[in-house]
Protein backbone atom coordinates (compact mmCIF):
# COMPACT_ATOMS: atom_id res chain seq x y z
CA UNK A 1 0.00 0.00 0.00
CA UNK A 2 1.01 3.09 -0.79
CA UNK A 3 0.46 5.02 2.45
CA UNK A 4 3.13 3.93 5.24
CA UNK A 5 1.38 5.50 8.13
CA UNK A 6 0.65 3.66 11.27
CA UNK A 7 -2.83 2.44 11.72
CA UNK A 8 -2.55 3.20 15.59
CA UNK A 9 -2.35 6.92 14.94
CA UNK A 10 -5.82 6.91 13.18
CA UNK A 11 -8.17 9.21 14.28
CA UNK A 12 -11.82 8.15 15.71
CA UNK A 13 -14.77 10.67 16.38
CA UNK A 14 -16.99 9.20 18.61
CA UNK A 15 -20.75 10.66 18.16
CA UNK A 16 -23.20 9.42 21.11
CA UNK A 17 -25.52 11.27 23.63
CA UNK A 18 -24.43 8.74 26.31
CA UNK A 19 -21.92 9.43 28.32
CA UNK A 20 -21.76 5.94 29.37
CA UNK A 21 -21.33 4.78 25.56
CA UNK A 22 -18.98 7.21 24.82
CA UNK A 23 -16.87 5.79 27.44
CA UNK A 24 -17.19 2.65 26.95
CA UNK A 25 -16.11 2.73 22.77
CA UNK A 26 -13.35 4.96 24.31
CA UNK A 27 -12.07 2.66 26.65
CA UNK A 28 -12.48 -0.46 23.63
CA UNK A 29 -10.93 2.16 21.39
CA UNK A 30 -8.08 2.66 23.16
CA UNK A 31 -6.51 -0.55 23.77
CA UNK A 32 -6.01 -0.11 19.68
CA UNK A 33 -3.97 3.07 20.62
CA UNK A 34 -6.45 4.87 18.78
CA UNK A 35 -6.47 8.76 19.11
CA UNK A 36 -10.44 9.02 20.13
CA UNK A 37 -12.56 12.56 19.72
CA UNK A 38 -15.93 13.12 21.54
CA UNK A 39 -19.28 14.82 20.08
CA UNK A 40 -22.67 15.29 21.44
CA UNK A 41 -24.55 17.60 19.86
CA UNK A 42 -25.56 18.91 16.10
CA UNK A 43 -23.44 21.60 16.01
CA UNK A 44 -20.41 20.69 17.56
CA UNK A 45 -20.06 17.22 15.43
CA UNK A 46 -20.88 18.75 11.83
CA UNK A 47 -17.60 21.56 13.21
CA UNK A 48 -15.42 18.30 14.53
CA UNK A 49 -15.78 16.24 11.52
CA UNK A 50 -14.85 19.52 8.91
CA UNK A 51 -11.79 20.83 11.11
CA UNK A 52 -10.91 17.31 12.80
CA UNK A 53 -10.58 15.69 9.54
CA UNK A 54 -10.97 11.73 11.75
CA UNK A 55 -9.81 8.87 9.86
CA UNK A 56 -13.51 7.04 10.81
CA UNK A 57 -16.53 8.07 12.31
CA UNK A 58 -18.70 6.19 15.32
CA UNK A 59 -22.54 7.54 14.75
CA UNK A 60 -24.56 6.29 17.39
CA UNK A 61 -28.45 6.18 15.62
CA UNK A 62 -30.21 7.84 18.77
CA UNK A 63 -29.32 11.05 19.47
CA UNK A 64 -31.35 13.41 21.19
CA UNK A 65 -32.50 16.21 17.79
CA UNK A 66 -30.45 14.88 15.50
CA UNK A 67 -31.38 12.54 12.69
CA UNK A 68 -28.15 10.52 12.32
CA UNK A 69 -29.54 8.72 9.20
CA UNK A 70 -29.84 12.25 7.46
CA UNK A 71 -26.49 13.77 9.26
CA UNK A 72 -24.83 10.63 7.92
CA UNK A 73 -26.36 11.26 4.43
CA UNK A 74 -25.19 15.02 4.97
CA UNK A 75 -21.09 13.59 5.22
CA UNK A 76 -21.54 11.65 2.67
CA UNK A 77 -22.77 14.25 0.37
CA UNK A 78 -19.97 16.76 1.39
CA UNK A 79 -16.81 16.60 -0.42
CA UNK A 80 -14.85 17.16 2.13
CA UNK A 81 -16.25 14.22 4.46
CA UNK A 82 -17.21 12.21 1.83
CA UNK A 83 -14.43 9.67 2.29
CA UNK A 84 -14.53 9.18 5.88
CA UNK A 85 -16.27 5.86 7.24
CA UNK A 86 -19.59 6.26 9.15
CA UNK A 87 -19.71 3.36 11.39
CA UNK A 88 -23.42 3.55 12.84
CA UNK A 89 -24.21 1.90 15.99
CA UNK A 90 -27.64 0.47 17.34
CA UNK A 91 -29.60 -1.17 20.09
CA UNK A 92 -31.74 -3.24 17.65
CA UNK A 93 -30.27 -5.56 15.25
CA UNK A 94 -33.27 -4.99 12.59
CA UNK A 95 -33.33 -5.52 8.65
CA UNK A 96 -35.03 -2.46 8.62
CA UNK A 97 -31.75 -0.70 10.19
CA UNK A 98 -29.54 -2.25 8.20
CA UNK A 99 -31.44 -1.16 5.32
CA UNK A 100 -31.10 2.86 6.46
CA UNK A 101 -27.87 2.68 7.19
CA UNK A 102 -27.19 1.47 3.51
CA UNK A 103 -29.05 4.15 2.46
CA UNK A 104 -27.71 7.25 4.03
CA UNK A 105 -24.34 5.92 2.70
CA UNK A 106 -23.34 4.43 6.22
CA UNK A 107 -19.88 2.16 5.63
CA UNK A 108 -20.91 -0.69 8.38
CA UNK A 109 -23.34 -0.92 11.26
CA UNK A 110 -22.75 -2.36 15.02
CA UNK A 111 -24.96 -3.81 17.71
CA UNK A 112 -24.21 -2.10 21.03
CA UNK A 113 -23.44 -3.32 23.93
CA UNK A 114 -20.34 -3.35 21.42
CA UNK A 115 -18.28 -6.26 20.94
CA UNK A 116 -14.65 -5.63 21.53
CA UNK A 117 -13.09 -8.02 18.69
CA UNK A 118 -15.77 -6.68 16.17
CA UNK A 119 -15.21 -3.30 16.76
CA UNK A 120 -11.80 -3.68 16.36
CA UNK A 121 -12.19 -5.67 13.50
CA UNK A 122 -14.52 -3.61 11.42
CA UNK A 123 -12.90 -0.41 12.75
CA UNK A 124 -9.36 -1.45 11.54
CA UNK A 125 -10.85 -2.95 7.62
CA UNK A 126 -12.82 0.46 7.21
CA UNK A 127 -9.28 2.60 8.31
CA UNK A 128 -7.04 0.22 6.51
CA UNK A 129 -9.62 0.96 3.64
CA UNK A 130 -9.78 4.67 3.60
CA UNK A 131 -6.04 5.24 3.34
CA UNK A 132 -5.69 2.47 0.37
CA UNK A 133 -9.27 4.72 -1.41
CA UNK A 134 -6.50 7.98 -0.45
CA UNK A 135 -3.85 6.61 -2.22
CA UNK A 136 -5.92 5.65 -5.37
CA UNK A 137 -5.80 6.83 -8.73
CA UNK A 138 -8.76 8.85 -10.23
CA UNK A 139 -9.50 5.26 -12.51
CA UNK A 140 -8.93 3.24 -9.56
CA UNK A 141 -11.49 5.98 -7.56
CA UNK A 142 -13.88 5.17 -10.14
CA UNK A 143 -13.71 1.65 -10.26
CA UNK A 144 -13.74 1.03 -5.94
CA UNK A 145 -16.76 4.04 -5.80
CA UNK A 146 -18.86 1.23 -8.22
CA UNK A 147 -17.93 -1.36 -6.14
CA UNK A 148 -18.93 0.04 -2.99
CA UNK A 149 -22.44 0.56 -5.08
CA UNK A 150 -22.75 -3.14 -6.10
CA UNK A 151 -21.45 -4.01 -2.19
CA UNK A 152 -24.52 -2.01 -1.01
CA UNK A 153 -26.81 -3.86 -2.97
CA UNK A 154 -27.98 -6.43 0.20
CA UNK A 155 -28.35 -6.31 3.50
CA UNK A 156 -24.87 -7.86 3.25
CA UNK A 157 -23.36 -4.14 2.95
CA UNK A 158 -20.07 -4.31 4.13
CA UNK A 159 -18.80 -7.55 3.31
CA UNK A 160 -15.42 -6.48 0.90
CA UNK A 161 -14.61 -4.97 3.87
CA UNK A 162 -14.86 -7.91 6.10
CA UNK A 163 -13.31 -9.95 3.15
CA UNK A 164 -10.19 -7.70 2.61
CA UNK A 165 -9.18 -7.86 6.96
CA UNK A 166 -9.51 -11.33 6.77
CA UNK A 167 -7.75 -12.14 3.32
CA UNK A 168 -4.86 -9.62 4.66
CA UNK A 169 -4.61 -11.50 7.85
CA UNK A 170 -4.56 -15.01 5.58
CA UNK A 171 -2.10 -13.27 3.26
CA UNK A 172 0.38 -12.54 6.26
CA UNK A 173 -0.10 -16.14 8.07
CA UNK A 174 1.09 -17.26 4.37
CA UNK A 175 3.80 -15.18 4.03
CA UNK A 176 2.36 -14.03 1.25
CA UNK A 177 4.60 -10.94 -0.94
CA UNK A 178 3.62 -7.18 -0.25
CA UNK A 179 2.68 -7.36 -4.06
CA UNK A 180 0.45 -10.94 -3.68
CA UNK A 181 -1.16 -9.32 0.14
CA UNK A 182 -2.19 -6.01 -1.88
CA UNK A 183 -3.52 -7.81 -5.16
CA UNK A 184 -5.89 -9.69 -2.98
CA UNK A 185 -6.92 -6.54 -1.25
CA UNK A 186 -7.52 -4.97 -4.13
CA UNK A 187 -9.74 -7.78 -5.07
CA UNK A 188 -11.55 -8.22 -1.80
CA UNK A 189 -13.46 -5.01 -3.13
CA UNK A 190 -13.56 -4.99 -6.69
CA UNK A 191 -14.01 -9.29 -7.09
CA UNK A 192 -18.22 -8.89 -7.28
CA UNK A 193 -18.19 -5.74 -9.56
CA UNK A 194 -19.53 -7.15 -12.78
CA UNK A 195 -22.91 -8.21 -10.71
CA UNK A 196 -23.43 -4.56 -11.85
CA UNK A 197 -24.68 -5.53 -14.75
CA UNK A 198 -26.98 -8.65 -13.07
CA UNK A 199 -30.03 -7.93 -12.54
CA UNK A 200 -31.36 -7.29 -9.03
CA UNK A 201 -33.85 -9.91 -9.45
CA UNK A 202 -31.43 -12.26 -9.74
CA UNK A 203 -28.81 -11.00 -7.42
CA UNK A 204 -31.38 -10.74 -4.38
CA UNK A 205 -33.17 -13.58 -5.31
CA UNK A 206 -33.82 -15.81 -2.14
CA UNK A 207 -34.86 -18.56 -3.54
CA UNK A 208 -33.54 -20.95 -5.64
CA UNK A 209 -31.62 -20.06 -9.52
CA UNK A 210 -32.98 -21.39 -12.49
CA UNK A 211 -30.36 -22.38 -15.05
CA UNK A 212 -30.71 -19.52 -17.45
CA UNK A 213 -30.12 -17.37 -14.21
CA UNK A 214 -27.23 -19.55 -13.26
CA UNK A 215 -25.72 -18.65 -16.73
CA UNK A 216 -26.12 -14.73 -16.34
CA UNK A 217 -24.68 -14.39 -12.82
CA UNK A 218 -21.63 -16.74 -13.94
CA UNK A 219 -21.35 -14.00 -16.50
CA UNK A 220 -20.34 -11.66 -13.37
CA UNK A 221 -16.76 -12.69 -13.12
CA UNK A 222 -15.92 -12.00 -17.09
CA UNK A 223 -18.09 -8.56 -16.78
CA UNK A 224 -15.73 -7.63 -13.85
CA UNK A 225 -12.25 -8.51 -15.34
CA UNK A 226 -13.62 -6.36 -18.67
CA UNK A 227 -14.15 -3.26 -16.38
CA UNK A 228 -10.93 -3.18 -14.04
CA UNK A 229 -8.79 -3.86 -17.29
CA UNK A 230 -7.69 -0.26 -17.49
CA UNK A 231 -6.28 -0.75 -13.63
CA UNK A 232 -2.67 0.56 -14.37
CA UNK A 233 0.13 -1.97 -12.15
CA UNK A 234 -2.74 -4.47 -11.30
CA UNK A 235 -2.61 -7.05 -13.59
CA UNK A 236 -2.36 -9.04 -10.61
CA UNK A 237 -5.85 -9.09 -9.34
CA UNK A 238 -7.35 -9.32 -12.81
CA UNK A 239 -6.81 -13.47 -12.46
CA UNK A 240 -8.30 -13.36 -9.06
CA UNK A 241 -11.31 -11.49 -10.28
CA UNK A 242 -12.05 -13.95 -13.23
CA UNK A 243 -11.22 -17.02 -11.45
CA UNK A 244 -12.39 -16.80 -7.91
CA UNK A 245 -15.43 -18.75 -8.65
CA UNK A 246 -13.05 -22.45 -10.64
CA UNK A 247 -12.97 -25.75 -8.40
CA UNK A 248 -10.09 -27.87 -8.07
CA UNK A 249 -11.67 -30.44 -10.15
CA UNK A 250 -12.49 -28.64 -13.12
CA UNK A 251 -16.34 -28.11 -12.38
CA UNK A 252 -16.07 -24.55 -11.49
CA UNK A 253 -16.28 -21.36 -13.91
CA UNK A 254 -15.60 -19.47 -16.23
CA UNK A 255 -13.21 -21.55 -18.11
CA UNK A 256 -13.45 -24.66 -16.03
CA UNK A 257 -9.43 -25.31 -14.72
CA UNK A 258 -8.40 -27.70 -12.34
CA UNK A 259 -5.61 -28.15 -9.83
CA UNK A 260 -2.96 -25.56 -9.79
CA UNK A 261 -4.14 -24.58 -13.13
CA UNK A 262 -6.29 -22.54 -11.00
CA UNK A 263 -4.29 -19.24 -10.32
CA UNK A 264 -2.99 -19.46 -6.73
CA UNK A 265 -4.27 -16.06 -5.14
CA UNK A 266 -7.51 -17.25 -7.09
CA UNK A 267 -7.75 -20.16 -4.67
CA UNK A 268 -6.79 -17.78 -1.78
CA UNK A 269 -9.40 -15.21 -1.97
CA UNK A 270 -12.12 -17.78 -2.60
CA UNK A 271 -12.18 -19.78 -0.19
CA UNK A 272 -12.16 -16.04 2.57
CA UNK A 273 -15.10 -15.11 0.03
CA UNK A 274 -16.51 -18.80 0.61
CA UNK A 275 -16.14 -18.81 4.49
CA UNK A 276 -17.29 -14.92 5.28
CA UNK A 277 -20.69 -16.01 3.13
CA UNK A 278 -21.15 -19.03 5.70
CA UNK A 279 -20.16 -16.61 8.70
CA UNK A 280 -22.66 -13.59 7.77
CA UNK A 281 -26.50 -13.01 7.88
CA UNK A 282 -27.99 -13.56 4.55
CA UNK A 283 -31.44 -12.91 3.14
CA UNK A 284 -31.84 -16.16 3.03
CA UNK A 285 -30.33 -17.81 5.72
CA UNK A 286 -28.55 -17.23 8.91
CA UNK A 287 -25.14 -17.02 9.75
CA UNK A 288 -22.77 -19.93 10.30
CA UNK A 289 -20.73 -20.28 13.40
CA UNK A 290 -16.83 -20.69 12.18
CA UNK A 291 -16.66 -24.01 13.53
CA UNK A 292 -19.84 -25.07 11.22
CA UNK A 293 -18.52 -23.18 8.31
CA UNK A 294 -15.66 -24.76 8.54
CA UNK A 295 -16.86 -28.38 8.63
CA UNK A 296 -18.91 -27.29 5.25
CA UNK A 297 -15.51 -25.99 3.55
CA UNK A 298 -14.11 -29.73 4.77
CA UNK A 299 -17.05 -31.46 3.01
CA UNK A 300 -16.79 -29.54 -0.15
CA UNK A 301 -13.33 -30.26 -0.13
CA UNK A 302 -13.88 -33.73 0.04
CA UNK A 303 -15.90 -33.38 -2.35
CA UNK A 304 -12.98 -32.36 -4.82
CA UNK A 305 -13.78 -28.62 -5.22
CA UNK A 306 -10.95 -27.41 -2.98
CA UNK A 307 -7.07 -27.47 -3.02
CA UNK A 308 -6.98 -29.75 0.47
CA UNK A 309 -3.46 -28.07 1.40
CA UNK A 310 -4.94 -24.87 1.50
CA UNK A 311 -8.14 -25.79 3.54
CA UNK A 312 -5.64 -27.23 6.17
CA UNK A 313 -3.89 -24.03 6.12
CA UNK A 314 -6.64 -22.03 6.72
CA UNK A 315 -8.69 -24.47 9.07
CA UNK A 316 -5.27 -24.09 11.40
CA UNK A 317 -5.63 -20.14 10.34
CA UNK A 318 -9.12 -19.72 11.78
CA UNK A 319 -7.80 -21.60 14.85
CA UNK A 320 -5.10 -19.68 15.25
CA UNK A 321 -7.11 -16.45 15.07
CA UNK A 322 -10.21 -17.29 17.84
CA UNK A 323 -6.98 -18.61 20.47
Amino acid sequence: MSNNSSITTAKILIVDDNPLSRMTAIDLLSLDGYEVLEADSESIIFDSVTRQQPDLILLDVMIGSVDSFAFCRQLKKDYRTANIPIVLTTLTDSRESRIKAMEAGGDDILLKPLNRIELSTRVKSLINQKRLNDGLDQTEQVLFTIAKAVDSRSVSNGSSVRVASLVKSFAEYLNLTPEETDDLSFAAHLHDIGTIAIPDAIVLKTGGLTAKEKDIIRQHVLIGEEICQPLRNRSGVLPIIRHHHERWDGTGYPDGLSGDNIPYLAQIFQIIDIYDALTSDRPHKKAYAPAEALKIIVEETKKGWRNPQLIEDFTAFICSQEQ
